[in-house]
């Protein structure tokens, strides 16, 4: 992305949700579908996160967060399967970056006003031509407020941690199914809860409960309020 001043008459889709909704699946899809650009914010969030680990920084240290989200260099790129692969500070932390633990880092980095702050201009420049689609837990609501499409995607906490589970047992990775729904419901309460920016469907969003749903069926959906 270059660094030109987005410009609002872009067009935005966000797709908001909690953890295992769908969203960043479906994102994808729909982005590739548009020929629009992505934001995975999700994705910043675990970076810091990630690279606050690798510092060994302490998460109660505000200051110390903020400028390791100043400093912090994020990358993103598809490999030639087509899977996007993102870069902290130079190397490639996708897997990472998708771990429980990094996902607990960037929730509670989330809930820091100054994070938020220092993350959000660097969110609003991928608002390049022909339009965006973005993903996350605040997009239709702080990032991109003015997007003239929205869609808040949510399913049972029980689905989204079989979601979950599955994504991370066809990588290989050791997990307990039941130690992730209660990661999954802790997560929500943190988000819901948080002072800033909790997740919440905008007004002006429209919900869809993706229980049951299958990904085409769902892409189906949102792909029909933008190109009705």
């Amino acid at each position: 992305m270059n660094s030109a001043a987005p410009h609002t008459s872009i067009p935005v889709l966000t797709i908001d949700g909690p953890s295992g909704s769908g969203k960043g699946t479906i994102s994808r899809l729909v982005s590739q579908q548009l020929g629009w650009h992505y934001l995975d914010s999700g994705a910043l969030y675990r970076a810091v996160g990630v690279a606050a680990g690798w510092a060994d920084l302490d998460l109660a240290d505000p200051a110390a967060l903020v400028r390791c989200a100043f400093d912090t260099k994020v990358g993103f790129r598809d490999d030639p399967s087509g899977e996007l692969r993102v870069l902290v500070n130079g190397v490639d932390a996708t897997d990472e970056l998708r771990t429980e633990t990094a996902g607990a880092a960037a929730s509670a980095i989330a809930a820091i006003p100054e994070v938020r702050s220092a993350l959000k201009d660097r969110q609003r420049a991928f608002r390049q031509a022909p339009g965006l689609v973005a993903d996350g837990r605040d997009m239709g609501t702080v990032i991109f407020p003015d997007a003239p499409f929205k869609v808040f995607l949510t399913a049972s906490a029980e689905e989204r941690a079989e979601r979950r589970y599955k994504q991370l047992k066809d990588k290989g990775v050791s997990v307990n199914l039941d130690g992730l729904l209660r990661e999954i419901l802790a997560r929500d309460a943190r988000d819901a809860s948080r002072a800033v920016a909790p997740l919440r469907p905008a007004d002006d969003a429209v919900r869809i409960d993706t229980t049951g749903l299958g990904i085409d069926a769902v892409v189906e959906r949102v792909l029909q309020l933008v190109t009705p």
